[in-house]
């Protein structure tokens, strides 16, 4: 009479029933509403990370701007402080072979001055000489030897 699948059909709304009276749907719900909890936890944990994570990057990226303009600066400062130095160093080379400079004119004045003396004193010798050689030749006696010291002492004296 009645077939197979009507027996199925009956066992199957049997068991379906038997699941509600004992509050199967209430367990799956329930079930399911758990995950779906844990679920939306993990996705606002999820959240709350990735902006702590932007908030971070963002911060990082702020140090990052900083610590370059500071880098800057300090490449800046450094540039103006080695041109400062060699302009220093250039000035002191420059005063430093002005002095030197100043210093070996001075000695070339004072060998100089000490040349045009000697010559003048070498000349004044030659000078002296050379009339004591003519004042012998020409006077004789002693009226000559008291002329030729007088004239030595003269020429000596106006020379030296």
């Amino acid at each position: 009479m009645f077939e197979a699948e009507f027996w199925v059909a009956v066992a199957f709304f049997i068991f379906v029933a038997f699941l509600g009276y004992i509050g199967a749907h209430r367990m799956i719900l329930s079930a399911l509403d758990g995950r779906r909890d844990r679920i939306k936890a993990e996705l606002d944990e999820a959240r709350r990370l990735r902006e702590e994570a932007q908030k971070l990057l963002a911060d990082y990226q702020r140090k990052q701007r900083e610590v370059e303009g500071e880098a800057e600066t300090i490449i800046s400062n450094a540039r103006v402080e080695a041109d400062r130095v060699a302009a220093e160093a250039h000035a002191r080379m420059e005063e430093l072979v002005a002095r030197r400079t100043a210093i070996a004119q001075t000695k070339i004045a004072q060998a100089e001055a000490q040349a045009l003396a000697d010559v003048r004193a070498a000349a004044a010798d030659a000078a002296i000489a050379a009339a004591e050689k003519i004042l012998r030749e020409t006077a004789k006696g002693e009226v000559a030897d008291e002329l030729i010291a007088k004239g030595i002492a003269e020429v000596k004296a106006r020379l030296h």
